[in-house]
């Protein structure tokens, strides 16, 4: 089988309503991750693209969050109304979506602005 050329890794990662740092899937019910299976399906898009749910991508601020390699980009404040997008322009045509891009200054940075605490 060949190697992936996306492999999506979505945030379904739950805390605590309330918790400072947010949460990626508050109702645990893993749509966003649905969605992105779903398209990928619809597309004829399989085996070459895979769409996972993820653990804690670390990036809770940005959450919901989508991490995408090989090429290593990481998308914030994703909503299911983005995933068609997504697949269209960053798996189909490799164009970076700036407005979903989560910044380089913020990726695995603890004193990121948008950190509460």
């Amino acid at each position: 089988m060949p190697a992936f050329t996306h492999h999506l890794f979505v945030c379904c990662n739950q805390r605590a309503p309330g918790h400072t740092r947010g949460c990626c899937d508050p109702d645990g019910s893993e749509a966003l991750r649905n969605a992105f299976k779903a398209e990928v399906k619809s597309r004829g898009l399989g085996p070459l693209v895979r769409a996972n749910s993820a653990g804690c991508l670390d990036q809770c601020e940005h959450g919901p969050c989508v991490a995408i390699y090989p090429q290593g980009i990481f998308y914030g404040h994703v909503k299911i109304d983005d995933v068609p997008r997504i697949i269209e322009e960053t798996v189909l045509h490799n164009r970076v979506l700036d407005d979903l891009l989560i910044s380089p200054d913020c990726l695995n940075n603890p004193n990121c602005e948008h950190r509460r605490s």
